[in-house]
């Protein structure tokens, strides 16, 4: 699962081609979806990242498809964003047997919206509220009042975002989990900063759930040379290990 790209510059693979390379060059087959509104797809409404989580349970449904593929055998893997769309997903779907996130974003959406705004309501394109969390994002004004309404509320209320925050959901997480941050990351405002992947990890293991955290020196929001190698590896042992 991908991360947030400006849909202007965003081509199928960005920001999973080299994780989707090395995994296949060892035995897994890698699925990598673009979400509603990026690439090639169609633009729909997405928010706090269900219409994400839609299309990648679709995606999901339809690995059967797939003659080489093994539906029983299922790993999920989200950078950043696409690290909050994994997490989302996790509590809903228990074909999903381990997750590994990288630099993900907060599993508590008031976390996202203290950090980037009101802007993580959506941007607009063709018309539709589409996913975005970008600083320059804003609710279109011809969004049906009613809908701007409701929006805006949940996302200044508190207990109405632990309903749509995974955070507030870990009971329903069943899968072990592997997560990976860089100590430098968050320094920009693109970034995620290190203390929501503790934050997650802490969440998880209070919940009774197997969480492994891993941070790298030196590292930002997404790494370079030999600690994505590591990185990496670490991720091919826990999914040989709970998936393969």
């Amino acid at each position: 699962n991908h991360g947030f790209f400006s849909r202007s510059v965003y081509n199928s693979g960005d920001g999973t081609d080299r994780a989707s390379a090395f995994l296949a060059e060892h035995g897994y087959i890698t699925l990598a979806s673009d979400y509603r509104s990026w690439g090639d797809s169609d633009v729909g409404s997405s928010f706090f990242y269900s219409g994400l989580v839609i299309d990648v349970i679709n995606l999901l449904n339809a690995i059967p498809s797939i003659e080489q593929a093994d539906a029983e055998r299922i790993g999920m893997w989200g950078h950043s964003m696409g690290g909050g769309v994994t997490m989302k997903a996790l509590t809903i779907d228990t074909r999903i047997k381990a997750a590994v996130l990288y630099s993900p974003v907060s599993g508590d959406f008031a976390d996202i919206i203290a950090r980037w705004g009101p802007g993580c309501f959506g941007d607009a394109a063709q018309g539709e509220l589409i996913a975005g969390c970008n600083s320059s994002d804003v609710i279109p004004e011809d969004l049906p009042r009613n809908v701007q309404d409701a929006y805006r509320f949940v996302a200044s209320d508190e207990e109405a975002l632990k309903q749509v925050s995974p955070f507030y959901h870990l009971d329903d997480v069943n899968v072990p989990l592997q997560i990976h941050y860089g100590r430098e990351d968050g320094k920009y405002l693109s970034g995620t900063p290190p203390q929501w992947s503790v934050k997650l990890t802490q969440g998880l293991r209070d919940a009774g759930k197997h969480a492994e955290l891993y941070q790298y020196e030196g590292e930002g929001h997404s790494f370079i040379g030999q600690p994505w190698f590591d990185f990496m590896g670490r991720t091919l042992r826990f999914f040989d290990k709970y998936v393969k």
